[in-house]
């Protein structure tokens, strides 16, 4: 948002007023700008008037907007918007409110300033990332009464660093009804959960992950706001077929999965309204990416292409344009699970512009393998298409995962109780969920895991239910797993670069015995060649040929059957192989390797020096 203290425009010859939305501080108190063109009359009640309803009146600028100036105001002021309308009146939050003390309490005049110490971090690149989706009100909750905060995310971030992540990805925090929710039911979008701990502490969290080496990426929710708590619903007294009034559509536009709250994307000033908020939590928050939270009903009606909103479509454009031109470090990431490539090509080709989208090619055929109760039900063509799939050119244009919030929720649950719902934490699940990460990790995206995964927590995501921290102690081996799974992913120790390339090869599929393999290369290094080999079934084989690319000894840098991951495990010696001149795979070369049953093993070559 403009600095307030430097840019002035006149709403008529002689009085100049100061540039911005809902508070406007300055050295001698606050303005005020709320929009509201259906209002009579407008007035600003707050503790520096003693909530006098007469005492403010604010004036009318001739274009739906209404404004005041304020002596005296001070941050930690409290006030809301008296609106009258006809016979009506109503007391509002300010559309634009920073801080309020709670989602049906007081606007807060907020003071922005922090030091961010020298902040500049720099986000990886999409080819480098490694994402960890999580739920603030569950992730560390350590009290007895009220959610986790961020504070108490920010107390594990020595876990996540040495886990390798680097990237937190914060499922939504602006303010919404209640102290308990999952965060999708925004009441004030721009300010943040009172229950967490608000603004500032946000700030010292993405300042702490930053010193940490990891970036933070928010969700953010325009395909509707609120249902509850939700002061800009018929905000100045307007509205058309008992709808929401000015910030929405008011017919059927409006209908969403989640309420009857759908933004009006075509009206300038709510489109202005969102975009705003998009580029503050980058600016005053430093955040290093956006999430949006399922676009298919921005850009749609009924998740159908028949019942299309262009301005929706036009809206995310913008904000994405703007994003790239502002941010341009910055990710966006788009939840669609349409596989529509058109969400991440460019704008200028009158694509989206996102950078990545979650994929629904890869998280529902790779759950739907490993989950099978039986061998034979599990197909490998399937596991190839869900390795192969991409957007466009770009590998990295994807997010892949066998688990977040929603594919654990909603009538579904974790990997592990999908596997063994009696068992969730014995051998099969251990081992089957596992050869998931290990997909996940070495298939062409960007790899995401969700809060808990990496220690086996089953069941399914509740947001009055935190994270048992004592079960990371005690699968404290799986933990291992899969921090040497992302170690390799980023090429931590420099035999696994191919991992971060664009290219894939899947060399061979086995559905009768439900193997599959893969090479994995960089174009700009012939050495960094990685082979991925993953057995599907409950078969320990001794000697089964792959193909390999090229000649000499490839290393076994992986096996998820090594017994430091698990006592369960088999930790059958899966060794080094040495490359035969015998063309296998259509590759010019081969080896035999030992293959546990459900296990993923991975190869690569050491360098010429």
């Amino acid at each position: 948002m403009p600095d307030a203290n430097t840019h002035l425009y006149a709403s008529s010859a002689v009085t100049l007023h100061l540039e911005g939305m809902g508070c406007i501080k300055h050295e001698k108190g606050a303005a005020f700008r709320v929009w509201a063109p259906h209002a009579d009359a407008i007035y600003v009640i707050g503790t520096f008037n003693e909530w006098d309803e007469e005492r403010t009146p604010m004036e009318p600028e001739g274009n739906g907007h209404w404004y005041v100036d304020v002596p005296g105001v001070k941050f930690g002021d409290e006030y809301l918007y008296l609106i009258h309308n006809g016979e009506q009146s109503f007391r509002r939050i300010d559309p634009y409110a920073r801080e309020v003390t709670n989602s049906v309490g007081n606007t807060v005049v907020h003071d922005p300033s922090f030091d961010w110490q020298g902040d500049d971090f720099e986000l990886a690149p999409l080819n480098e990332l490694v994402i960890y989706e999580m739920h603030v009100g569950t992730f560390n909750a350590t009290g007895e009464d009220g959610p986790g905060t961020l504070a108490e995310v920010g107390r594990k971030l020595t876990y996540l660093k040495k886990l390798g992540v680097n990237a937190i990805q914060l499922m939504p925090l602006a303010e919404f009804a209640g102290d308990y929710s999952w965060g999708y039911n925004p009441a004030h979008i721009y300010a943040v959960e009172s229950a967490y701990g608000g603004p500032n502490a946000l700030k010292k969290l993405v300042r702490l992950a930053h010193q940490h080496g990891i970036g933070v990426i928010l969700d953010v929710v325009y395909n509707h706001f609120g249902p509850s708590d939700l002061d800009i619903w018929q905000f100045d007294g307007w509205s058309e077929n008992d709808k929401g009034g000015i910030y929405f559509y008011n017919d059927w536009r409006s209908v969403t999965p989640w309420g009857d709250s759908r933004p009006d994307y075509g009206r300038s000033e709510v489109r202005s309204y969102i975009r705003d908020n998009a580029l503050m939590w980058l600016e005053d928050y430093h955040m290093d990416g956006l999430r949006y939270d399922m676009t298919l009903f921005i850009r749609s009606v009924d998740g159908t292409e028949e019942k299309t909103i262009p301005e929706g479509w036009s809206l995310a454009q913008w904000i994405n344009r703007s994003v790239i031109e502002q941010f341009p470090k910055a990710v966006t990431i788009a939840e669609d699970l349409q596989k529509n490539e058109w969400l991440t090509k460019p704008v200028d080709f009158g694509g989206a512009g996102f950078n990545s989208q979650w994929d629904a090619a890869f998280v529902h055929p790779v759950r739907a393998v490993v989950q099978a109760a039986h061998d034979a039900d599990r197909s490998m063509i399937a596991i190839r298409d869900a390795v192969n799939y991409r957007y466009n050119i770009d590998a990295f244009e994807r997010v892949i995962y066998s688990e977040s919030h929603d594919e654990v929720a909603n009538g579904k649950q974790r990997v592990v109780s999908e596997i063994n719902p009696d068992d969730p934490t014995g051998l099969f699940a251990q081992k089957r969920s596992t050869l998931a990460a290990a997909l996940v990790f070495t298939a062409p995206g960007v790899p995401m895991l969700f809060q808990g995964q990496e220690f086996l927590r089953f069941g399914w995501f509740d947001d009055g239910n935190p994270i048992d921290w004592d079960q990371a102690d005690e699968f404290k081996g799986i933990v291992r797993l899969y921090r040497d799974l992302i170690r390799l992913r980023l090429n931590r120790d420099g035999n696994s670069h191919g991992l971060s390339g664009q290219q894939v090869q899947v060399s061979h599929v086995n559905d009768l015995d439900k193997i599959v393999a893969f090479r994995r290369w960089r174009d700009d290094d012939p050495e960094g060649d990685v082979m991925v080999v993953l057995n599907f079934a409950n078969v320990h084989r001794d000697a089964y040929r792959i193909g390999l690319p090229a000649a000499g000894t490839w290393k076994c840098r992986f096996s998820s059957d090594a017994k430091i991951y698990s006592d369960d495990f088999g930790d059958a010696p899966v060794g080094d192989i040495a490359s035969e001149e015998e063309p296998w795979d259509e590759m010019p070369y081969s080896a035999e390797v030992v293959l546990p049953p459900y296990t993923a093993v991975i190869f690569s070559r050491d360098r010429e020096e």
